[in-house]
């Protein structure tokens, strides 16, 4: 793992080697936050770019104040917005919606069939991999505001109060979209592996 401070210190001296540590260990996170933003990994891809221009001139003024992934979220979302290629859309939270299938759970409110736990064995590991390029193939198909979210918070690892900040949401519209982001996922992938 890549000291934070240590990293920004070599930055900030212009260490090119430093910076290319960086593009490492960033491009594909921002790629794929920027991509929930914009209609094409093209349009994100320049918003990318953009960021890392962004960097370059504004390494000099980070103080620290966040996290240095924190900081580089905070640049590729100002750019995808600013971008104007979307315009931004909020989803409703006050509109009723199922998350899970009422005939899932029994009459005393438990599970009717339980989730089945998985186990560590190789074969289990394959389909996981499996299992995750579908979802990362539905992750498409949800309303933005979700995309985003589940982004943030499932593939990124931040936190609600960063997600909330870099958004501009509340922590209880957060938890709604990444609830109901997380519903939908699981029932596409219900559908299409015929469990729906």
């Amino acid at each position: 793992m890549v000291d934070d401070s240590d990293l920004v210190a070599r930055l900030q001296a212009g260490d090119e080697q430093a910076f290319a540590t960086l593009v490492d260990l960033y491009h594909a996170p921002l790629l794929r936050l920027a991509s929930t933003f914009v209609p094409s990994r093209a349009v994100a891809e320049e918003v990318v770019q953009d960021t890392w221009l962004g960097v370059v001139r504004g390494i000099e003024r980070f103080e620290g104040r966040s996290s240095l992934k924190t900081w580089l979220f905070r640049i590729v979302v100002n750019r995808a917005r600013t971008t104007g290629v979307r315009e931004r859309r909020e989803t409703p939270t006050d509109q009723p919606e199922p998350t899970v299938s009422p005939e899932r759970f029994n009459a005393g409110g438990g599970w009717s069939s339980p989730p089945a736990p998985w186990a560590d064995d190789a074969e289990d590991r394959i389909v996981a991999r499996q299992t995750a390029a579908k979802v990362a193939r539905h992750l498409n198909l949800l309303p933005e505001r979700q995309r985003q979210v589940v982004v943030m918070r499932d593939f990124e690892g931040l936190p609600a109060t960063e997600a909330c900040a870099l958004l501009g949401i509340t922590e209880a519209n957060q938890r709604v979209l990444l609830h109901r982001g997380r519903a939908r996922l699981r029932n596409m992938l219900e559908q299409e592996l015929g469990k729906g």
